[in-house]
């Protein structure tokens, strides 16, 4: 090999050589400056990390020290409500009186005149309260039949949201108090001369059962308190108030009916409660009616005490028969003013 090829093989080299000093170079280069960015991100990362963080627990502390003021205003508004309550009752005059008795209380405040009264319960549910509420006041008259029963009117009589008040429709639609009517929603069931019929002649039925089976089983105890039911009917009479007039009487049948005894026949009573009430309260209402009322109470009391079960049977019977005429005559009057 010549002087000039030993030459070429060495610049071959070196040129070999520097090439790869250079990829050499270039890859740590390229390394080191990943690895500079890698940390960068992950510093980056950190901070937006502790960042999340202290926003997270400042808005934790907002809520925190919102949800203690709401709490302490709502406290403010209650004790201020309560002592305004108590002032306003130990205010003379009439004019107060009136001011005061203006609204009905709910949940520690006041409602509205045109607002219905909850009773909250708080071992129930919301939904529950609500159906409670509304089943009452149909039972009660104070949503009359044919009514419309819009959620969004209602959820603010009452104070609460939709979703409550539909599912309490539903059920009331499931106990016969409510009728769904297409492209017009629910509304407060009529009550029709055939429903009417269709409830009196069971509980008519089971009226009479009930005075029989007394008369062979009532205890001096229940005889005792059957006593004082009617007179306690006779009082509530006296007060010129529906409910407390309908409470009576239903507590004086209930009086009866367990005195039978016969706990099946105490569920089909039960049953039938409801609708029965509904019918109740709307002879109730019929103040002329009250004297009769008394006196038919009166017969089944002393037919009972004498044992006598077909006496007792028969004034059971007279006693559904005429509240049947009276609420028939009441329907037909609605209907024609209508």
């Amino acid at each position: 090999m010549g002087r000039n090829a030993h030459r070429e093989v060495g610049r071959q080299i070196d040129k070999f050589r520097k090439k790869n000093v250079w990829k050499i170079s270039r890859k740590k280069a390229g390394r080191e400056n990943c690895r500079k960015r890698q940390q960068e991100r992950t510093v980056g990362k950190s901070s937006k990390g502790k960042d999340r963080r202290r926003k997270l627990q400042e808005k934790t502390a907002r809520e925190k020290t919102g949800g203690e003021n709401c709490r302490k205003r709502q406290q403010g508004k209650r004790q201020a409500e309560g002592t305004a309550g108590k002032s306003s009752k130990g205010m003379a005059g009439g004019e107060n009186r009136r001011k005061a008795g203006t609204g009905i209380k709910k949940r520690g405040g006041f409602m509205a005149k045109d607002q219905l009264q909850v009773n909250m319960d708080e071992f129930l549910p919301l939904r529950d309260v609500v159906f409670n509420t509304l089943r009452k006041a149909i039972l009660t008259g104070e949503l009359k039949p044919g009514e419309r029963l819009m959620e969004i009117h209602l959820a603010n009589r009452l104070g609460v949201s939709r979703t409550p008040i539909r599912e309490a429709i539903r059920k009331l639609e499931l106990e016969g108090l409510v009728t769904m009517i297409p492209r017009r929603g629910a509304e407060v069931a009529q009550i029709t001369e055939k429903s009417l019929k269709d409830v009196l002649e069971v509980r008519r039925a089971l009226d009479a059962l009930c005075a029989e089976l007394a008369c062979d089983r009532i205890s001096a105890e229940e005889m005792e308190q059957l006593k004082d039911a009617c007179a306690g009917f006779e009082k509530a009479t006296k007060t010129k108030d529906a409910t407390v007039i309908a409470k009576a009487d239903v507590t004086l049948h209930d009086i009866i009916v367990a005195a039978t005894g016969n706990r099946r026949l105490v569920q089909l009573v039960n049953n039938l409660a409801e609708q029965m009430y509904r019918y109740r309260f709307e002879y109730i209402k019929d103040e002329s009616q009250h004297e009769r009322l008394i006196e038919e109470h009166k017969i089944i009391y002393e037919s009972i005490l004498r044992k006598d079960r077909q006496a007792a049977a028969a004034a059971a019977k007279t006693h559904i028969d005429n509240q049947e005429k009276s609420v028939i005559r009441q329907i037909r009057l609605d209907n024609g003013s209508k």
